[in-house]
Order: structure tokens, then sequence, then C-alpha cells
């Protein structure tokens, strides 16, 4: 077996004339939640089905576990669990039902099928609704089964295609939760185009636009991108927009109450330092200063122009 739980070499894929992905480059070597942000249309959905197995690649390799896909597909996707953005659930089946036959999908020994699905269905919450149609459960719950069937076979990999799509605020919570939970045994890579998820959960991220990587790095890393530009600052003696114009490094002033003004910075590391010791020089009586931190959106535009 590779240290590699995950290992994409070049991976590109053409639709008809048009290149969805192209050169497409990751590894992922650890457990955890690893983030894969794209516009709709940026190519994530075709490399989750390369990944996964269900769709052929024009050029490259994606390797599972040291497990070549295209050699030896029913060995490496034995490794991989996926949710789909619409779970395949078969709404005419309970929850134990479906959960047993997916089991059985996955070839696991029958005489392990019934101890499979009774862990998996503790694991993801359900066992109290075990007799319940799915087509009577909740979008949260439904979610859950989908989770569920897809390490019920206790895979390396997970890959989760926009898991929280659709779902009110307490079922996203209850399906963050587990998907934390599960990311503590094997690696995620949770697919979602919208930001806010991505920083919630996820510590590592990789980006894609226009079918290639923009971004490959930690969330730390993300988060810091763009460097703040910005500096709030209140005063119990507030000074004026010249005096303000006056201290190192800061470009510009809007005065925004009798207190509070807006600072516009260069990329002085120290500019905070520069202004509370002008504050304290000038008798401004400092109350407090913070560095305005670039939104996830902001990012976002940065690196897909």
């Amino acid at each position: 077996m590779s240290d590699n739980i995950v290992r994409i070499e070049n991976l590109s894929h053409r639709y008809s004339r048009a290149w969805a992905i192209q050169d497409i480059n990751l590894q992922i070597d650890r457990k955890g939640i690893l983030g894969l942000l794209g516009s709709n249309g940026a190519g994530k959905s075709t490399t989750m089905n390369i990944l996964c197995g269900v769709l052929n690649q024009t050029q490259g390799n994606v390797i599972i576990c040291g497990i070549d896909m295209r050699k030896h597909p029913k060995e490496a996707k034995k490794q991989i669990g996926f949710l789909p953005q619409h779970p395949p659930l078969h709404l005419e089946l309970t929850i134990h039902e479906y959960l047993t036959h997916c089991a059985h999908l996955r070839r696991i020994p029958r005489n392990m099928v019934k101890q499979a699905v009774e862990e998996v269905k503790v694991k993801c919450g359900v066992a109290h609704f075990s007799d319940r149609l799915l087509k009577n459960l909740s979008g949260g719950y439904r979610q859950r089964v989908g989770i569920a069937q897809a390490i019920i076979h206790k895979p390396q990999l997970v890959v989760l295609d926009e898991p929280t799509n659709g779902l009110d605020p307490n079922q996203i919570l209850e399906v963050r939760k587990l998907i934390r939970e599960i990311a503590e045994e094997r690696a995620v890579i949770f697919s979602t185009h919208i930001l806010s998820e991505v920083q919630v959960l996820c510590r590592d991220i990789v980006m894609i636009e226009k079918g290639k990587i923009v971004f490959a790095d930690t969330m730390e890393a993300f988060n810091n991108y763009i460097e703040p530009n910005g500096v709030q600052v209140w005063f119990s003696n507030m000074p004026s927009k010249e005096a303000l114009l006056q201290i190192p490094g800061v470009k510009d002033a809007v005065i925004q109450s009798a207190n509070s003004a807006r600072l516009v910075i260069d990329r002085n590391p120290a500019i905070c330092e520069t202004i509370i010791e002008v504050s304290v020089e000038k008798g401004w009586k400092m109350r407090e200063i913070g560095l305005e931190k670039s939104s996830l959106d902001d990012i976002f535009k940065q690196l897909s122009s």
C-alpha cells in the first residue's frame, strides 16, 4: 500500500472539443477534510467523477491507496465512498433495507453485513429511524443515510459533493458535525461552491477555476492570501483626518463617527504598532484597533480573475 491516500497526476479530460479540466495534480497523505472549491462549471464534478471511477479521463492517472484506478478499478473503488449531490436513495425502502442493499453492492461478506449496517446506522445517527421509509425522512436525515452508504464499507477516502446543499441551518450543523467525525478516521474531500462551508470545515483547500487548479494550500494560507489594507481605529480624543494622514504608512483616512475612523494602509506589517505609538505620543487615547481581514468572497474573486 502507498503512503498516499490519493495521488492525481496530470489529470485532464475533454468533452467533445472542450477541455473540462487540464493538468490537475493533487495529493492527499493524511486523514482530515480537504475542501474542493470552485464556481459552478469550474471542473469540480468532472474531477470527482474521474476520482471515483464514474468517468474515464482523457489523460493522466488516479492512484487510490497505491492502486491505479484505470488498471484495477474494482480494487481502487473498494477504498472510495461517494455521496453525489443528489443522494442515490431508493425512497420506497426503509433505512435498514437500503443500507443492507448497499452493503451487498459493496461486496461486504454476508456474515458481516448485519454488523456493518448496525455500525453505520449508529455512526450516522439514524438507528432510531431504522424501519422508517426513506421517502418519509427530512432532508437532513436523507443526507445522513447518503453519507452512511458512502462509509458502510469503511473506505480510506470519502468524496462528498455539496452535502449541505438545500438543508436548513440546523440540518447543516448536524451534517457538519457528522462529517468532522467521519474525517477522524479517513480522508474526506468536501466539494462546494459555498465559501463559508469550506472555512468552517476544511483544514486544506484546493480551488479549481476554468478547469485548472489556481490555489492549493492550507485554509489559513487561503484566508491570508490577500493582505489586509484597512485598519479600524477608535479614539477617546478623536484626531483630525489631516493628523491621521501624518502617520507613516497611512495612505488615506475616512472619519466614520466622533470616535472612529477607517485607515487605508500600505503593506507595512508593523503598521498597527506605528499607529499605537503615534496615538500615545499625541494623547489620542486609543480604545481599540483592528485589521480588516479580506472576505472569502474577495479572495475567491482574486483567484478567479
